[in-house]
């Protein structure tokens, strides 16, 4: 039905008004069950309720306002029915939404394979930082964080390596440009290790002191299998009074046997840092063979695997400029260093730690 095909009333008995409006009345049912989808919802209600071309527009035209007077009421009260009709028809469009066939056009073929959607995981080195974090936090340890921009004081001065000491070759160092004209311990450089963090710590609070620190560290190695210019590290510190190798030894061994498992022994054999004294290195028995001899251990049964001594007393006297409870001659301390991307490559299999930075999501998909 359109504008045209409505005619014009000649006769205006209750006879001829309930057939007139009754054909518009099954006509606009006849379109509100054809009804498919939001479009078809906004088309309806252009062609009953538009304001310039509707069709209940054109009828109150045609029919109310051209009745004689005497049919103006019968006309109007019938014209107010079919408008409340086609109004309660859109309106229960809106709501139920598109029929079942337009559902049947939108319908998903569940025989076709799904697009899955990939799950996050740890990449290997957060999980390992995370993993030995939780093992000392057991302990009582909490997490101490520092910038991985340093100055060249709390990276190498205030931890026992004066200028031109020969262990800063060493540690070769990645320096920021332009900085000539600054005096060396205010020199900006990407901290070599995570033990400036120490300083920081022990500058800020006083004993006692158990920290660990996960973070990234930077040094000018050239790359190969087992060397990167970004590694991690994980150092830890602990500052009491009292506080003697045995408890080092102690420490070390139960988070060697967290880590790898109650059967690993320990080791320790006499080294140097310094920023500790004594100092040793610890090996643990190789978690390959146990211990037996392999090629990953090179046949001896064992791996080194960190650094450890006990808190030299000038990076106490050093400490003690701003905390004066630092004294070295009433406390005492230990302090460890191990790479997170070595005991990763030990734990996971890992033959090349470049690996572990390509970005390549077919060798980090192991590890979903």
């Amino acid at each position: 039905m359109t504008n045209d095909d409505i005619p014009n009333l000649t006769a205006f008995d209750d006879a001829a008004l309930d057939k007139a409006f009754g054909a518009v009345e099954q006509q606009a049912k006849s379109d509100a069950a054809a009804i498919d989808g939001p479009q078809a919802v906004e088309a309806f209600r252009l062609r009953w309720l538009g304001r310039k071309q509707g069709l209940l527009k054109e009828i109150s035209t045609r029919w109310l306002k051209a009745s004689p007077v005497e049919a103006r009421k019968p006309v109007g009260e019938r014209f107010k029915t079919l408008q409340a009709l086609v109004e309660g028809l859109l309106e229960q469009s809106s709501v139920t939404g598109p029929t079942d066939a337009a559902l049947a056009a939108e319908a998903i073929d569940i025989t076709l394979p799904g697009t899955r959607r990939l799950t996050g995981a740890e990449h290997p080195i957060t999980r390992t930082l995370n993993e030995i974090t939780r093992v000392f936090a057991a302990l009582g340890y909490s997490v101490g964080v520092g910038p991985e921009v340093e100055t060249d004081f709390y990276n190498f001065e205030s931890m026992n390596f004066p200028p031109g000491h020969p262990a800063r070759d060493t540690q070769d160092t990645l320096v920021v440009a332009n900085q000539d004209r600054r005096p060396l311990r205010d020199r900006l450089l990407l901290r070599t290790h995570t033990s400036p963090v120490q300083m920081r710590t022990m500058e800020s609070q006083p004993p006692p002191v158990r920290i660990i620190i996960p973070g990234k560290v930077h040094r000018n190695d050239a790359q190969d299998a087992t060397h990167s210019p970004i590694f991690h590290q994980v150092e830890g510190l602990c500052v009491d009074s009292n506080i003697t190798f045995s408890d080092l030894k102690g420490t070390l061994d139960h988070a060697m046997k967290a880590l790898f498992g109650s059967s690993v022994k320990t080791r320790f054999f006499p080294s140097f840092f310094p920023f500790t004294e004594p100092s040793a290195d610890v090996q643990i028995s190789c978690i390959f063979c146990g211990g037996n001899g392999c090629r990953k251990c090179k046949n001896s049964g064992w791996i080194e695997l960190l650094g450890c001594g006990m808190v030299d007393p000038a990076v106490f006297a050093f400490a003690a400029q701003k905390q004066p409870a630092y004294d070295p001659k009433k406390i005492s301390g230990f302090a460890f260093g191990m790479g997170a991307e070595r005991i990763a490559m030990m734990k996971y299999g890992i033959s090349e730690i470049g690996q572990l930075y390509a970005g390549d999501m077919r060798f980090l998909g192991q590890f979903v």
